[in-house]
């Protein structure tokens, strides 16, 4: 068997890399087009300014003919049938009619409302919601109680003579993302 030396045969031929499309050739301006286009826009031009200076047409004598001609109006009038009468009258009735509303008084309850907006066992967190319900412009205290597992701090609004009174501060409060608010009876 002969020997085969590998070392002079050398490196096998490289693999073209697979993305080696060329681009396509860059189209050179479109001269044509752009003077077709700008024919195009002087011409409309021109028949603009044409229309503008030019003077209409002075306008011919048309000689009246020898019958003379009857007026469409008074066959058109004989044509139109008389305007029918309304049925309804609720237009006049509407115009002149006064709608009286009867509203119920508010109801006023025997006892005042109050509003909680947290309960927490720190002084300092009662004191973060206190300050951010004083940038909504409403004013809240702190009221402490003593329960089973130590003590509370509420943040409490009111009294309110009215719920609706109530109502809208909570409202107010959820929009500038406090809550939740809780409304009961004041003890």
């Amino acid at each position: 068997m002969a020997t085969r030396d590998y070392v002079k045969r050398g490196k096998a031929p490289r693999k073209p890399a697979r993305n080696t499309k060329k681009q396509p050739p860059k189209s050179a301006f479109p001269i044509k087009w752009t003077l077709i286009a700008l024919a195009l826009v002087a011409g409309f031009g021109y028949g603009l300014y044409y229309l503008a200076t030019s003077e209409p047409p002075a306008e011919e004598k048309v000689v009246a003919p020898a019958k003379p001609v009857s007026k469409p109006v008074k066959k058109a009038e004989k044509d139109i049938p008389p305007k029918p009468e309304e049925k309804w009258t609720y237009i006049e009735e509407l115009e002149n009619k006064e709608v009286v509303v009867e509203a119920n008084a508010p109801e006023v309850s025997s006892r005042p409302y109050l509003m909680q907006c947290g309960a927490y066992r720190s002084a300092s967190q009662a004191d973060e919601r206190k300050a951010m319900i004083a940038f909504q412009g409403l004013e809240s205290h702190i009221k402490t109680s003593q329960g089973e597992k130590g003590i509370w701090y509420r943040v409490v609004l009111g009294p309110y003579t009215m719920k609706r009174e109530a109502e809208r501060d909570r409202n107010l409060l959820q929009r500038s993302g406090i809550e939740p608010c809780a409304i009961w009876y004041w003890n």
